[in-house]
């Protein structure tokens, strides 16, 4: 899905923001959920845009995790931009090598997005909108209120994580990829 996503999002205007035909992607999650065999390339982008925000919202306790949930949402209360990068390599390390792992590839195709955000239409406030909610969660529901709130908080994190994702992951993260 990544790397169909690193290929083909960065040219697809609205991508994350629009989403495919819902018959299409319910037939491919249980196909997916079943352990069969899934040609994503023969599928439209959307589907698969949209089937992988479901994986990332499916992950327990979020791919960030809920448990740091507090200290991801002061991470931008903080200082200058040097600072809010280091407390951000701080939290990472706090996560599972899996979640880095994926993490760097998610941000290297976001990154790829925003480069081209003028062909595309997204750039980082607009991917971090459509993708935040499925990277971070509180680990308690709460009203639509402070929900609404959490996810305005969050959606900054992201949009700093994808402006700066170089300086948090590496420039490496723009080759992660090598050439598809």
């Amino acid at each position: 899905m990544l790397s169909l996503l690193y290929q083909e999002g960065p040219s697809t205007k609205g991508i994350f923001r629009r989403s495919g035909s819902a018959k299409t992607f319910k037939e491919l999650k249980e196909k997916l959920d079943s352990g069969s065999e899934v040609d994503l390339a023969c599928e439209s982008i959307f589907v698969t845009a949209s089937l992988f925000k479901d994986f990332l919202r499916n992950i327990p306790g979020s791919i960030l995790s809920s448990q740091l949930c507090d200290k991801w949402v002061s991470v931008l209360d903080q200082g200058n931009n040097e600072e809010k990068i280091k407390s951000i390599q701080r939290l990472l390390e706090q996560l599972p090598r899996a979640n880095v792992v994926l993490l760097r590839y998610i941000f290297g195709v976001l990154h790829g997005i925003e480069m081209r955000s003028e062909e595309n239409q997204m750039n980082a406030f607009n991917l971090a909108v459509c993708i935040a909610p499925s990277l971070l969660w509180p680990p308690v529901s709460s009203t639509p209120d402070i929900e609404s709130e959490f996810i305005k908080k969050i959606s900054s994190l992201v949009q700093f994580l994808i402006e700066n994702c170089c300086r948090i992951f590496g420039d490496e993260i723009t080759s992660l990829f090598g050439e598809i």
